[in-house]
């Protein structure tokens, strides 16, 4: 037999799918609520709980608990880096009628608000010995949040490196101000002659950081998904490392494995 707050849960998590209580709505007071259902503070208290883990309603202090809007989900597919190479040598027309973030989340790019923030840095540890350049060398690192105008929360935090020498023949790949870029990292890499051989992948998922859970907006006990990107040219080098952290609760991953046949 269900518990009490069970009972609530279920019955408030019916009205929000159904739409009976809208994006935005404040549910009633833990009293109300108690009332309404004729059972205690604390059974209201434990479903109320529960419907904040799944992400369907958020607790505001001070203002109670109000029914969360859904999230625009993102799907990343293995054919993602493929479509962005074959556009990398398209018009530029071509290219700014849509981006890589309008093909994982069908949106438009209208529908899209874009901040990039530029800095250099010196490459250490990890980093020069991923591109193979000795401790020092002055990388070019990029942050990038990307969310939809109906969202408080981008859709991933990104941070890609670049060789600074490695793209300084294009002064414009150098500046923040002319992101975003039509048609990305692989059309930006074009104009200096750099073309992408392939792109590895890996991912693993962890429980977030404080400052990533409230950047992402995550419902509580969401985990982040953590992916690490390496891009390799034709001559084997490294070109581009991307570190990129996704919400769990709207993003997926889809691949598709094509077979060899007998």
């Amino acid at each position: 037999m269900p518990e009490a707050h069970e009972e609530i849960a279920d019955d408030l998590r019916r009205s929000i799918r159904t739409g009976e209580r809208g994006p935005g709505e404040r549910l009633p007071s833990e009293a109300e609520l108690a009332a309404a259902y004729r059972l205690g503070v604390p059974a209201v208290r434990d479903a109320l709980r529960v419907l904040r883990e799944e992400g369907l309603i958020a607790r505001r202090d001070g203002h109670g608990d109000f029914v969360r809007r859904p999230r625009t989900p993102a799907v990343r597919d293995n054919g993602r880096h493929q479509w962005e190479k074959d556009r990398a040598r398209a018009t530029e027309a071509e290219r700014a009628g849509t981006g890589s973030t309008e093909r994982d989340t069908g949106l438009q790019t209208r529908d899209l608000v874009f901040h990039a923030v530029y800095r250099e840095i010196e490459a250490s540890g990890p980093l020069a010995g991923t591109f193979g350049v000795p401790p020092g060398t002055v990388l070019l690192e990029r942050s990038y949040r990307t969310r939809c105008t109906a969202d408080r929360a981008p859709f991933g935090l990104v941070t890609s490196y670049l060789v600074r020498a490695m793209i300084a023949a294009n002064p414009a790949l150098l500046d923040a101000a002319n992101e975003p870029w039509p048609g990305g990292t692989q059309a930006q890499l074009h104009t200096v002659g750099i073309e992408v051989d392939r792109v590895e992948e890996r991912f693993t998922a962890r429980p977030p950081t404080p400052e990533e859970a409230h950047e992402l907006d995550l419902p509580p006990r969401t985990a982040v998904i953590l992916l690490h990107r390496t891009s390799y040219d034709i001559d084997d080098r490294v070109v581009n490392v991307s570190a990129v952290t996704l919400p769990g609760d709207r993003t997926e991953l889809f691949f598709t494995t094509r077979l060899e046949r007998w």
